[in-house]
C-alpha cells in the first residue's frame, strides 16, 4: 500500500460496536489518513473517541458530512446506509458498507478480498461487506472450490451475541446475573428486536437470527445462501444454512459440509489447501484436541479452521469447523481490508 498519499475518511456508526472495532483496526494497520471524520446517529453524536491517542468529537451523520471524504466505512445499519451512502459517493466518496443494504445490488460488488478482490475493480461508488456468517465460510471455502470444485454446502452456525450488538451482549450479561441469582430472566433484544417475541439467550439456543422468510429460512439463513453464491461467482452452486444464536460473547463458528466435484480427493489435500491459503490459519490435530474455538479466535484477524473430515457415506463429502472472530473478519477487518485494496490497484 502506498505510503505516500494520505486519505481523508469517515467512520458511520463510530460508536457502535463495528464502528470502535474499524477504528481499532485503522489505528493497528497504520492506514494512511490525512484527516479523520467520526460520524453517527443524532442519539450518539456530541460523544468523544480517541483515535491514535487524539480525542474525536462523534457528529451526526448528514449528506454534508461526506464533503471532501475519499473513503467512507459505514456501519450504522442499512437504513442509514440506503439514506446517505448515494450522499456519499454523489460528493466524491467511495463506500464501503458493512450492512446488507446494498449486498444483492447487481451493481455493487460483494467482497471478501482472499476469495474475489477484482470485483472491487467494477466499483461504481460501493462497495458491499457480506454477512459476517458468509465471510468466513467463504474464506475458508475458495480454496478448496477452486481446487477441486464444489457442488453443495450446507452450514449450521453457532453466532456470537455480539453478531446482534452492544445491547445483545450487555443482555447477555444480565440474563446470566440473573440466571445465577435464580430470578426471572428478562428479554427485550434476542432473536430480533424487532420481531414479536424474544426469548433468554443465557444459558439457551435460539436457532432464530433475523426475521422469517416466506421460504421458513431467516433472513440470515438467505443472506449466507444468496451472499456466498454471489461472491463466488457460482449462481449454480447449492447451499443451505441453519444459523443459530449461542450464549457467547465474539466469534462465530460454523460447522460446514460440502461436496466436491473431483473423486479421490483426501483429507490431507484440503488440510493443504487451507494451510496455503491466504487469511486462514488451519488448527487441525485431533492427537493433540487442537482445533479453533470462539474464545481462541477472538481478538485476530484471521478464519480458523480445523475437525476437517471426509464423510463417512460419500466420498467427495466434507465436514469442516470454521471459526472467526466475527467483528474482526466478519465485519471490522475486512471492510478495511477492501479499502487497502481500493488504495494498493489504485481503484479509488
Amino acid at each position: 500500500m502506498s505510503e505516500a498519499k494520505q486519505y481523508n475518511v469517515a467512520v458511520v456508526g463510530a460508536t457502535g460496536a463495528v464502528g470502535q472495532k474499524m477504528l481499532e483496526t485503522l489505528e493497528d494497520r497504520n492506514f494512511p489518513i490525512n484527516q479523520l471524520k467520526l460520524l453517527s446517529s443524532s442519539r450518539s453524536a456530541g460523544s468523544k473517541v480517541t483515535f491514535q491517542g487524539n480525542d474525536y468529537t462523534v457528529e451526526e451523520a448528514t449528506p454534508e458530512s461526506f464533503e471532501g471524504i475519499d473513503i467512507a466505512l459505514f456501519s450504522a445499519g442499512g437504513s442509514v446506509s440506503k439514506k446517505l451512502a448515494p450522499e456519499a459517493v454523489k460528493r466524491g466518496a467511495v463506500v464501503v458498507d458493512n450492512t446488507s443494504a446494498y449486498r444483492m445490488a447487481e451493481d455493487v460488488p460483494l467482497v471478501v478480498p482472499e476469495v474475489n478482490e477484482k470485483d472491487i475493480a467494477d466499483h461504481k461508488g460501493i462497495i458491499a461487506n457480506p454477512n459476517c456468517s458468509t465471510i468466513q465460510m467463504v474464506a475458508a471455502l475458495e480454496p478448496v472450490r477452486k481446487a477441486v470444485g464444489m457442488k453443495r454446502v450446507i452450514v449450521s452456525t453457532y453466532q456470537a451475541v455480539s453478531g446482534a450488538g452492544n445491547e445483545a451482549a450487555e443482555e447477555l450479561r444480565n440474563q446470566s446475573q440473573a440466571f445465577l441469582d435464580d430470578t426471572d430472566l428478562k428479554a427485550d433484544i434476542l432473536p430480533v428486536k424487532g420481531d414479536k417475541k424474544h426469548y433468554p439467550i443465557a444459558f439457551n439456543a435460539l436457532p432464530q437470527i433475523d426475521v422469517f422468510q416466506d421460504n421458513g429460512y431467516t433472513f440470515e439463513e438467505m443472506k449466507m445462501i444468496n451472499e456466498t453464491k454471489k461472491i463466488m461467482h457460482a449462481p449454480e452452486l447449492s447451499v443451505a444454512a441453519t444459523c443459530v444464536r449461542l450464549p457467547f460473547f465474539t466469534s462465530h463458528a460454523e460447522s460446514v459440509y460440502v461436496e466436491v466435484e473431483k473423486d479421490g480427493v483426501t483429507v490431507e489435500e484440503i488440510k493443504q489447501l487451507l494451510a496455503d491459503a491466504p487469511g486462514i490459519v488451519l488448527e487441525d490435530d485431533p492427537a493433540t484436541q487442537t482445533y479453533p474455538t470462539p474464545l481462541s479466535a477472538a481478538g485476530k484477524r484471521d478464519v480458523f479452521v480445523g475437525r476437517i473430515r471426509k464423510d463417512l457415506d460419500d466420498d467427495r463429502g466434507f465436514h469442516l469447523w470454521v471459526v472467526s472472530d466475527n467483528l474482526l473478519k466478519g465485519a471490522a477487518w475486512n471492510s478495511v481490508q477492501i479499502a487497502e485494496c481500493l488504495i494498493a490497484n489504485e481503484w479509488l
